[in-house]
Order: C-alpha cells, then structure tokens, then sequence
C-alpha cells in the first residue's frame, strides 16, 4: 500500500448559510485533513492520482466526475423514499429528483450512510449491504463547548434575557417538517418562558410551509424570538444562552443541531422517532405532543434533578460522537478502501 492517500471530496453548497450538510462537510473534511496518511482535496479540477474519490453532496456537476480505476465513494445524506418534506415538489419533479438521486448513488463503489437507519432502505432499493458503511457525523469540541458563568451571563445580557430567564432554544432551518409550527404553539402556552429560535429560509420560498412559518415569523409570540440565520461561528454562543434545546421535527435525517448541544452540556428534547432510537444508543428525553411537550419543559424548568439527568444523557451521547472516535472511523475506513483495491 502507498504511504500516503490522496483523496479528493466534492461538496456542493458550502456557502448556503445554516445548511446542516455543508456544517458536516466542513467539520468532517477538517477532521481527515488532521490524519496524517492522507492528502486531501476539495472539488480538485486537476488531474491527479487520486486513490478515492468522494461525492459528499449529488450536485448535477459532479455526476461524471466518478473516475475509473478509483475508489469511488458517495455520501447518502437522505434517500427519496424518505423525503424529509424540506421543499414544495409536484409529483413530476419529485420523480426526476428520485430517480437522479439514485442513479447517482448507484454510480459509486461504496456508499457512507451518515445513520444506520438508512441502511434497511438502500439494502431493500437493490444496494449491497457490504458496500453500505455507517459512519456518523460529529462536532468540534473546540468550536462547541459550555462557557463558564460569567461569560454565560455576558450572551445572555447581549441578546436580552437576564441571568433568572428560562430559555427554551429552537434550532435548524424555517421548515415545516422542523416542527416550528408546534414550537411556537408551547411557546403561547407558556408564557413565563423565554423561547428563541435560530435559524431561516436557506431554500427561500420554495420551502416547505414557507407562508404559513413567514406569518409566524412576523407575528412571534410575545415571549419568542426568530434570530434568523446564525453565522456557524457565532452559534456557540446561542446554545450557551439556553436551558434546553427543544427540536419538536417530524422527519429529521441526522440532526446537527443535537451533537452541537450536546458538546455545549445542556439537555434536549426531541419528538418520539425511529431515527433517534438508531443514532443515540442511549436514553433521551422524548414527547409525543404538544402537551407532553410543555410537561417535560415545565419539569426542566421546576425539577433541578431531573435537568441534571437530562444533562447527564447529553454528555453520553457526546462521548460516542467524539472527534477521536469518528477519527479513527474514518481512518480505518479509507485505508480499508485503498488495501481492498492492491
């Protein structure tokens, strides 16, 4: 085997602001560029004698960059069958899109589910299961981490809640599936409660329930605030200025939004999915309805223990989405790779 591997990764989207999969992108191309054996190049027009191409995103540009005599590997970040609902799409176009999507997928040699709960869907499309790797996402603990007190208390006061507010934190893109509109409803139903939400309309008006959120987002409740879209940068300070993260989706496919939670140590809660119980491995604090919802939220706010169980759940989650432990998935994977192909 070569002492080294070259690796060239395509993304698309990497300036689309509060975009889940370009976060990944970014945090993962990071993390392989830290492994010594290999080099790494993003969207490298040149030639080269690369050893694995890989296809993070399924931009119509990158549909005949699958080279031969390479080890071609394509990133499933959602598969049709389980539309996410993110953008308004007649029929016909959903069929074009279905069926471009899975002719890109089936152009590479190996596939990399970012959870294992796409695995049964792909198997079941005609995908073999040997070619199919879970390998999940992780965040950087040194861009998401817990500030201590006195710096908590500066954000706080910096976008105007004080130190004895109780702030329930909304996180991700305007979107129907995201639950926003049940988000806002607990917010009216509690209103010694700060509630905030960061994040927008990354897709603009082709977003799924984009009037009916845009109506919301004009007229919050009296206890809310819609942030809109964070700079990533700046996002460690959002979730430092929170008790809890609240994420009520419906459809989610591998929610960033909760391993950067996590990192910052406070609790969430999330609606009662398959996913969760696939990607997590653990206990978390789940609801049903809106109803349930504002129960577990009062409990938070009431129950010292109880958040400091939620707190605990959070970081064992965070020790499994490790950046060593990814690490060394990936290293262990791409090298795999290049011994098959000698």
């Amino acid at each position: 085997m070569k002492n080294r591997i070259k690796i060239n990764m395509f993304a698309g989207g990497l300036n689309v602001e509060g975009q889940g999969v370009a976060s990944a992108f970014l945090e993962q191309e990071e993390l392989v560029n830290e492994i010594d054996k290999f080099d790494i190049y993003v969207n490298e027009k040149k030639k080269k004698d690369f050893d694995i191409c890989h296809f993070h995103t399924i931009n119509p540009s990158f549909f005949f960059k699958y080279k031969k005599n390479r080890v071609n590997v394509c990133s499933v970040h959602f598969i049709p069958e389980f539309d996410d609902g993110s953008l308004k799409m007649p029929k016909f176009a959903f069929n074009v899109y279905r069926s471009y999507t899975l002719k890109f997928y089936r152009k590479a040699d190996k596939l990399v589910v970012v959870n294992p709960y796409f695995i049964r869907p792909l198997v079941e499309l005609g995908f073999k299961k040997e070619n199919i790797k879970y390998i999940p996402n992780f965040v950087s603990r040194d861009k998401f981490y817990k500030y201590n007190d006195e710096k908590r208390k500066i954000i706080r006061k910096t976008y105007g809640f004080s130190e004895d507010d109780f702030i329930v934190l909304g996180v991700g893109q305007t979107q129907t599936r995201k639950g926003i509109v049940d988000f806002c409803k607990v917010a009216e139903s509690m209103p010694d409660v700060k509630f905030v939400w960061a994040g927008g309309f990354s897709f603009k008006k082709i977003t799924s329930g984009y009037e009916e959120i845009k109506k919301l987002i004009d007229n919050p409740p009296k206890n809310m605030k819609f942030l809109g879209i964070v700079p990533r940068e700046t996002m460690n300070d959002v979730y430092n200025l929170a008790d809890v993260l609240f994420l009520p989706s419906y459809q989610e496919l591998f929610p960033m939004t909760l391993l950067e939670c996590v990192n910052v140590e406070i609790p969430f809660v999330v609606r009662d999915l398959d996913l969760y119980k696939e990607i997590f491995l653990t206990d978390y604090i789940v609801g049903n309805n809106n109803e349930e919802f504002k129960e577990i939220l009062n409990r938070l706010k009431e129950d010292p223990k109880f958040k400091e169980e939620g707190f605990k759940k959070s970081l064992a989650i965070a020790s499994f989405y490790s950046k060593e432990h990814v690490k060394e998935m990936r290293k262990e994977y791409y090298s795999s790779l290049v011994d098959d192909k000698n």
